[in-house]
């Protein structure tokens, strides 16, 4: 009977050794590694594809409070910000808003975006007090103009000073632009220097009072229009959109459309045009003076009215052109 317990003790004691020594082969190892890297393969894309969702619901987000802040804009002062006197010029607090403001529809849209405080720096002060304090309001970072698919939220390399601000080397850039209408103009302002801020009907311009007669679009060079003047309605016409950027050049500042600051007037860097379908960021394309985005689906628009939608590259540029055109009479109501 002893023998027998032994002997059993024995065989479970072998089998327990045995089942011991069993571990992976390398075969089964790379089995297991292979699977997960099928699985990290299915899975990635899924990822990447829910961030880029997320990017795009802000981008989007940013858009309908620039719309909402243009609506605000519009009811307080009766018109659509103006996109100031041109690149040469920044925003000024004492200047008001509309014809006589020198910054940008940015700049405008500054108190109805919660940004007094950037708006204001510099109100009220001696002309060289104020040429520092502009200088400085250019430097102030403001997210809600960057897209999070295009690139982050800092300050910029800005290698262009504007004529009544002291020269930074970084500033506050913007991924939207203002809709410039079918006609491209872009100035440097008035040509007599910042004593145009006293002499303001006396200036001589850039562009010329005869040549603005052509805008067409909702903010433009000391443009100030009004819901009457958007013929085409304001759910049919866009107010701003996403700009196209080459996409090396989105951190050097070295892109001619965008080197300078988002408070400037009108500029390839602040307003954008329509006589071209938009198109996504492509390297080596520099789109400088239409619309575009780092999106794969196509690019935000915020309408007139304040509501917000992405066009798909595929657009047809008539149909585009006429959302971009306030008084051409055509209503696009299929896009």
């Amino acid at each position: 009977m002893e023998r027998k317990v032994s002997n059993f003790k024995s065989q479970i004691s072998n089998s327990n050794s045995s089942r011991s020594l069993h571990g992976f082969t390398l075969v089964e190892l790379l089995v297991v590694i292979t699977i997960l890297g099928v699985l990290m393969g299915l899975l990635l894309p899924a990822v990447n594809s829910v961030r880029e969702s997320m990017r795009r619901a802000q981008c989007k987000n940013s858009l309908k409070q620039i719309g909402d802040a243009g609506q605000q804009h519009l009811a307080a002062q009766g018109h659509f910000p103006s996109s100031g006197w041109g690149w040469t010029w920044n925003g000024d607090p004492d200047h008001g808003f509309g014809a006589r403001q020198p910054g940008g529809w940015i700049y405008n849209l500054l108190p109805y975006l919660g940004l007094d405080m950037i708006h204001d720096v510099g109100k009220g002060l001696s002309a060289n007090a104020k040429y520092t304090a502009l200088a400085e309001a250019e430097t102030a970072v403001i997210p809600l103009l960057i897209c999070p698919t295009r690139r982050k939220i800092m300050a910029y390399p800005c290698p262009y000073p504007a004529s009544n601000a002291a020269s930074v080397s970084v500033c506050s850039k913007t991924d939207y632009a203002a809709n410039g209408g079918s006609v491209v103009f872009v100035g440097g302002g008035p040509n007599e220097g910042s004593g145009c801020f006293a002499i303001y009907p006396h200036c001589t311009w850039s562009n010329s009072d005869q040549a603005l007669t052509a805008f067409n679009g909702v903010s433009g060079e000391r443009s100030e229009v009004q819901v009457g003047q958007i013929v085409d309605g304001l759910s049919n016409v866009f107010f701003a959109g996403e700009k196209s950027l080459d996409p090396p050049l989105y951190y050097t500042g070295t892109d001619g459309a965008d080197n300078s600051s988002a408070l400037e007037g009108n500029d390839w860097d602040v307003n954008r045009w329509v006589n071209k379908a938009p198109q996504r960021d492509t390297p080596g394309v520099d789109f400088y003076w239409g619309y575009g985005s780092a999106h794969a689906a196509g690019v935000h628009f915020v309408f007139c009215d304040g509501h917000v939608q992405m066009l798909n590259f595929q657009i047809n540029p008539a149909t585009y052109q006429s959302l971009g055109v306030r008084n051409d009479g055509t209503v696009s109501e299929n896009y």
